[in-house]
């Protein structure tokens, strides 16, 4: 199978040695996302309301250009920066996912990167 490298203008680009999505076979694999505005490269203002919408706009333009959308998604691994956020984030979180949510890992962790709130990958599947 060929691994395909996934890059689109539509999500950031990627602020280290990582690109923001791979396929092969059939299956994406993205790189975290994290709640920054793909044009100015900053991250958005506001909770993690605005932080985690950001964050998966992104995720869903990284799918896009791999040919996946939410439909597609297997699995998230979903990163919060503050636990307490996490009914704010599973409101926002689920309302990508309207035709049934994939399994999902959602942890705390100590810090991300920029220090923001929120930070998810996916793995999804296409025809």
């Amino acid at each position: 199978m060929t691994k395909t490298i996934i890059a689109t203008e539509h999500a950031p680009a990627a602020i280290g040695p990582y690109v923001q999505a791979t396929r092969i076979g059939n299956t994406i694999y993205t790189s975290g996302q994290i709640p920054l505005d793909p044009v100015s490269m900053n991250v958005v203002e506001g909770g993690i309301e605005a932080q985690t919408k950001q964050v998966m706009d992104n995720l869903m333009a990284v799918l896009a250009e791999a040919g996946a959308d939410a439909s597609s998604v297997l699995k998230t691994t979903c990163f919060l920066s503050d636990m307490n956020n996490f009914l704010a984030f599973n409101e926002v979180y689920a309302s990508y996912f309207t035709l049934g949510a994939p399994a999902r890992s959602c942890v705390e962790v100590a810090r991300l990167p920029k220090d923001v709130l929120v930070e998810v990958e996916a793995v999804a599947y296409v025809e």
